[in-house]
């Protein structure tokens, strides 16, 4: 057990750092194209923040395991939505500004939320519910993408591209090594505690993999950037419930338990309702609030917990 425990926390360093340098540089290459800020937070640094779970999950598709993707994506989200947004609340003493132009592109953002947990009732998902989700993601990101294009001649820098290209592949492979090991010590860890995997990817793995967003988020917030930290967050989410459980599906079609529909699926929705609402008023997050997203997510973390015992 010790050594699966070792393992694992190695593994999650190795995902968390592949995915920081990744996110870091995937933004540098950004810059010396001259993306605007917006669209780097919500779609370039985003999809790439996404890569340590996404990679999570298909690894754990290939172990014969995916209900164990879907709980480490499921709980990554809630685990963003809250717990992170509340860490950098609190971190920046000031509450966080929200830009009018992300609150024009996160109206439907609930809906969205709430599809895969809709195609998910039934405990399935198949290659047409997967198939539906990547286009409502692909759609949404280019709607994003589209609103930003106007500001995209942000950045001044002349930057070597090619070392930020042999850096960010570099990333990826700490990257890839570090997900592999991340499903198989945390399933062995399971089996050697008798509980189910499912609950080590909800509450373990899923905080492992919120690391990237909530490092480049921090440094935004330090930088008094909060549009690129919102907007890394809230793609990051965005694309695990649609892009990446839609990819999930169409490689491997899986049934699952349904309370991680009923139970982590429900927490995911309300904590992007309760977040948005935050978002709405007066367009500043409080540190009040912060504090209430960060007991919102110890609630979660408990009835996890004693629903999966």
């Amino acid at each position: 057990m010790i050594e699966s425990l070792l393992l694992l926390i190695f593994s999650l360093i190795f995902v968390a750092s592949g995915a920081t340098l990744a996110t870091k540089y995937s933004a540098k290459l950004a810059e010396d194209f001259h993306i605007s800020r917006y669209v780097i937070g919500f779609v370039v640094v985003a999809f790439i923040s996404i890569l340590p779970e996404t990679i999570i999950a298909i690894n754990s598709a290939i172990e014969g395991i995916p209900e164990f993707g879907l709980g480490t994506l499921f709980g990554s989200n809630v685990a963003d939505l809250t717990l992170v947004f509340a860490i950098l609340i609190i971190y920046s003493g000031r509450g966080i500004k929200i830009e009018s132009k992300i609150l024009q592109n996160v109206r439907l953002y609930p809906f969205f939320i709430f599809l895969p947990i809709l195609l998910g009732l039934n405990g399935h998902f198949s290659r047409i519910d997967g198939t539906v989700l990547i286009i409502i993601g692909v759609l949404f990101y280019y709607l994003v993408f589209r609103n930003g294009v106007e500001s995209s001649k942000v950045f001044k820098r002349e930057e070597n591209k090619y070392k930020n290209v042999l850096f960010l592949l570099f990333s990826l492979v700490f990257l890839l090594i570090g997900a592999h090991f991340a499903v198989t010590s945390a399933t062995a860890l399971a089996q050697a505690l008798k509980i189910s995997p499912i609950i080590i990817g909800m509450l373990i793995v899923s905080l492992g993999t919120v690391m990237p967003e909530l490092f480049y988020s921090l440094k935004a917030i330090k930088k008094k950037e909060d549009e690129l930290a919102v907007g890394d967050i809230l793609g990051s989410v965005l694309a695990d419930a649609t892009i990446v459980v839609g990819i999930l599906a169409f490689i491997n079609p899986f049934y699952f338990p349904i309370k991680i529909i009923y139970v982590t699926g429900t927490f995911m929705v309300i904590s992007s309702l309760i977040l948005l609402k935050f978002m709405r008023s007066g367009r500043i997050i409080t540190k009040k609030e912060g504090l209430m997203l960060l007991f919102f997510w110890a609630t979660y973390a408990i009835i996890e917990f004693i629903v999966s015992k």
